[in-house]
C-alpha cells in the first residue's frame, strides 16, 4: 500500500495533522487543525485526506501509563468513529509521551516558548505517524 499516511495528535481543542511521504518512510508536521464540532472537523479531515491522497489515518491513542485506555483515549476513539463513518480508514498509535518528545525537540531547536504553542501539536503528530511508520515490518 503506498500513498500518504495522515496522522493526527487529537485533543480537546486542536488537532495536530502531520503527512508521510508517498513511500510511508518519513512523517513531516502539517497543520494544526482548531476544533469546532463532530461535523465540520469530519469534513476538514475527509478534504484534507483527498486533497493528499492519503490511503490512511493514524491517530495517536493516548493510553495511561500502565497501558490501560481512559477517559482521554476514549474521546480520541470516538473521533476516529466519526471519521470511519465517513469513510476514512483509521489505525491508532499508542502517543503516550508524544507531546513530551515534540516539546523536548522543539527546546533543543531553540525555539521560544511562545513559538511552541502553536507548533507542538503538529510535531506530536509527526512524532506519532513516525513511531507508526517505524512499528511496520521493513517492506
Amino acid at each position: 500500500m503506498s500513498g500518504r499516511i495522515l496522522g493526527l495528535d487529537v485533543g480537546d481543542k486542536r488537532i495536530g495533522v502531520a503527512l508521510s511521504d508517498e513511500m510511508q518512510w518519513i512523517a513531516s508536521p502539517h497543520s494544526v487543525y482548531n476544533r469546532v464540532g463532530y461535523g465540520p472537523d469530519v469534513k476538514h479531515f475527509q478534504k484534507l485526506y483527498a486533497e493528499n491522497g492519503a490511503v490512511l489515518v493514524v491517530c495517536g491513542l493516548p493510553k495511561n501509563m500502565d497501558g490501560s485506555v481512559g477517559f482521554q483515549a476514549e474521546k480520541v476513539m470516538a473521533f476516529a468513529d466519526k471519521l470511519r463513518e465517513a469513510g476514512l480508514p483509521v489505525e491508532f498509535q499508542d502517543e503516550r509521551l508524544s507531546t513530551v518528545s515534540a516539546h523536548q525537540a522543539l527546546i533543543e531547536g531553540g525555539m521560544r516558548r511562545d513559538e511552541r504553542k502553536g507548533t507542538v501539536d503538529k510535531v506530536a503528530a509527526a512524532v506519532i505517524l513516525q513511531s507508526y511508520l517505524d512499528s511496520r515490518p521493513q517492506r
